[in-house]
Order: structure tokens, then sequence, then C-alpha cells
């Protein structure tokens, strides 16, 4: 397995758990829930080729944002429960938003506003934004892919050298805030592959190769110094030469330029980068950094070939006792409403709008009234997702929660049916396509009745 770490901290920079504050990325096992990168590419043995293609980008908030104070305003309500942000118009007539989306609402011709999202399950973690099911559901065996997933079954690869479902996904502090998904029933073989991880423990079995930190990332020549050292390392130890020629596609994943070049952000525009904002490198808590630039090594993933990138950014859990939650919208709001205008901005100007389609939410919402520390408890009542691109009919809102935000009182939507219009988005026919699982029974991507948004097809 080949593991690219950041610095190694010292221990007051871990959580309890282990976690290393630092980012760093791993190639092998750990990545693929259990198979190696070239276990993976054996399995994928037919691959499509091509410049153009349908593509989602994934971006999840850990913790679950407050709806009320982004995206789903009630500024005729008490103060209690419209907060302490004003409301600003947005370039859509009858659409606002809070001013903590200047940039957003100067666009929103570009974006729609699900703001019925009903169906939350209420559980802190990634699992309904990866997967659009519920936990504790029906599970087939094997259990249910990520989205992901599907389009690397279904679609395969675009470029033998690019997965089709990556992953910009940090491992957290609350450990379910930083998991991918997996193949589920579809097998190892389709499950994310993970640029960002978990810190391996030393292992004579692993080849690791120290010191390429995402700053690092930005130096090309730091960054193939040291993969070249790390192959001079392997030939050395004779293992090259017993690697079959799958493992040698793995390797060349990093080391023949395509994927680290869609990583390495020196090779952009240094002025596109700087429309996105400077990120910062500590974790949230027992979140995930608020990385910006990873917005945009999004889009180049999706420009070198990936078909689903899914990442987690930030940390949006802040009701307890010391009454976070507006001083840290102040904070985190600000940085997402310039990373994802400028993700949706790149894509119009580089004619992908119509092909990569983008959605950002949370696990859940926000309780609309504000509690005694002045912060808002879970509520998975009511909750908003976003989506831009995708050739999807934007600059609109779907449904609408009641004068306090409670729940929706019309059009509720569910994580499922969000999902049906990405995979429409990405040429999918979620209503006819079925796949059997492991115990013979067909699954369709979505279950009956959670169909694509007809509002925005």
């Amino acid at each position: 397995m080949l593991t690219i770490l950041g610095r190694r901290p010292s221990t007051a920079g871990r959580f309890c758990d282990g976690i290393s504050r630092r980012d760093f990325m791993t190639v092998g096992g750990l990545a693929l829930g259990g198979i190696s990168l070239a276990d993976a590419l054996r399995a994928e043995s037919a691959s499509k080729t091509g410049h153009s293609h349908k593509a989602i980008i994934n971006i999840y908030l850990p913790g679950g944002p407050p709806h009320i104070d982004m995206w789903d305003p009630k500024p005729q309500a008490p103060v209690e429960i419209r907060g302490e942000f004003n409301t600003i118009q947005t370039n859509v007539p009858g659409i606002e938003v809070s001013e903590m989306f200047p940039r957003m609402a100067q666009m929103m011709d570009k974006f729609i506003l699900v703001r019925s999202l009903s169906d939350s399950d209420g559980l802190h973690d990634a699992y309904q934004c990866m997967t659009g099911r519920r936990k504790g559901g029906r599970t087939p065996p094997g259990g249910w892919p990520q989205g992901g997933a599907w389009l690397s079954k279904l679609q395969g690869q675009v470029n033998p050298a690019i997965p089709a479902n990556v992953a910009l996904m940090y491992a957290t502090g609350n450990r379910p805030w930083g998991e991918t998904g997996e193949g589920g029933f579809l097998g190892v073989a389709h499950s994310p592959f993970n640029m960002l991880g978990r810190e391996a423990r030393s292992s004579s079995e692993n080849m690791v190769l120290q010191g390429v930190t995402l700053e690092k990332l930005r130096d090309r020549t730091s960054l193939m110094a040291s993969l070249d050292k790390f192959k001079r390392s392997a030939d050395q130890r004779g293992q090259m030469e017993s690697m079959d020629v799958y493992a040698q596609q793995a390797m060349g994943i990093l080391t023949t330029s395509k994927l680290v070049d869609a990583l390495d952000l020196s090779k952009e525009d240094p002025q596109t980068v700087a429309r996105y904002g400077k990120s910062s490198e500590e974790f949230q808590r027992d979140g995930a950094p608020p990385m910006i630039e990873n917005f945009c090594v999004a889009r180049r993933l999706v420009e070198a070939g990936a078909r689903f990138v899914s990442m987690n950014f930030s940390r949006w859990d802040w009701h307890g006792s010391d009454g976070m939650n507006f001083p840290k919208c102040r904070e985190e709001c600000p940085r997402l409403d310039q990373g994802l205008a400028a993700l949706v901005s790149d894509l119009h100007e580089r004619g992908l709008d119509r092909d990569v389609a983008v959605v950002v939410w949370g696990e859940f919402g926000r309780t609309p009234k504000i509690n005694n520390t002045n912060s808002r408890d879970h509520w998975p009542k009511a909750n908003t997702a976003v989506m831009a691109g995708g050739g999807l009919r934007t600059g609109q809102t779907v449904g609408s929660t009641d004068r306090y935000g409670e729940q929706p009182n019309s059009r509720p939507t569910t994580f499922q049916e969000v999902f049906a219009t990405l995979y429409k988005a990405a040429g999918i026919d979620v209503q006819n396509i079925r796949v059997f699982d492991l115990a013979g029974v067909p699954q369709y991507l979505v279950d009956p009745g959670n169909d694509p948004i007809r509002e925005v097809i």
C-alpha cells in the first residue's frame, strides 16, 4: 500500500482517537474498503475513453448546517426564530438568502434551493448524503452502494488513470463525518477511491512516503521528486518487479501524472485558484478542515475523468454550551459562499455546466427556535439542499417550509429524489435500470416513488 502523509503531528495535535489534524493521502486497502487499488483496477477491465462526460460533485457539510441562517431565511418571524442575520435579495426575483451568501445571491440564477428536504434520519453521519438511504432501513446483502459506486458500475472509467469514483473526504474525529460510503452489493471495485483519510500506522508491509502535505501539492517539483524517490526505493527492494500489470497500473495512477496533475494546483491559473479563497488546514474540532481549494481540486478531478467526486467541508455542529452558532456562521458561511460561487462560475466559464452537477447539503437542519445558549439544536424535519449545473433548470426554489422553518408546507422532498435528479443529470435512467444484489434480488438506484425532481429536469 502506498501512503502519502503530511507532517506527523505532536500528541497535542491529535484527536482522542488518534486521528491526525494534518491532511494526508492514502492509496491502498484503506481507501477502497479493504481492497487494494490494483485489485479494483483488475476488476474494472472495461473502461471508456473520451473527453466529454457527465459527472457529479457531492459537497457534504458535516454536522448539520442551520438552514434558516443560510438558505431558508424567515425575515418575518420573531427574533428568536429569524436569528441575527439579515436577508438579502438575489438576482432572481422572489428568492432571498442570508446576508452570509452575497456571492451566491448575485448568481442565484445558476442555483437551485431545495428547501423542503424532509426525510433526514437525524443521525450525525454522512451516510444519507452519500447514499440517499436512511440507516436502519431495509438493506440488501452487501449493503447499499454509495452514489458514485452506481456511476462507476453503470458507466465505467472515462480514463484508465483516473478512478470513476473519487473522494476528498478527510478522516474526522467524529468518524461518521468522514466516511465515504462503499461499493455495497456492487462490489468494492466501485467503492470511492479516497485521496484523503486516516494516518496509516507503521507497518513493514506498507510503502510509506513522508513529507507531502497539501501545501506541497502546489509544488510540482517537490511532489514529483517524492514520488520518484518512492519508485527508486521500491525498485531497490525488488518490489516493482513483483507487481503484475494491474499493480503497475495502480502505481501509475500516481506516478504517470494524470491523477497527480489533477491534484496539483500549481498547474492551475493562479487567478482561478485565488477566486476560491484561502483555506485553513486546521481541522474544525472533530470535523474536517475548511479546505476551499478542494472545490477547485474537485473540478480538476472531473475534468481529468472522474465521474463522481465527494468531499467533506469543515464542521457545522455548533449548538453546545459555547453558543457558537452565529459566530461560526460568520466564519464558515463566507468561505462556503466564495468556494461554491467560484466552483459554479468555473463550470459555466468552461462549458461544463450542462455536464457537471453539484449538490451541497448536510445530514439535517437546525431548530427554528434558538436555544438558551444562542444556538440551534438538531432538527431532522426540515433541511435545505443546494444544486447547480448538470443541465438542470436553475434559478428557482423547490418546495418551502412553514413560516418558522419547522417543516415543509409544500413539495416535501427526499434525499433519494435529489439523488434521482443527480443520476438523471448524469445520464442514468433511474426508473428502469436495475442491478441484482448478492441474493439475486433486482435493486434500483432509488426506491419506487423517488423520481427525479420534475421541476428542475
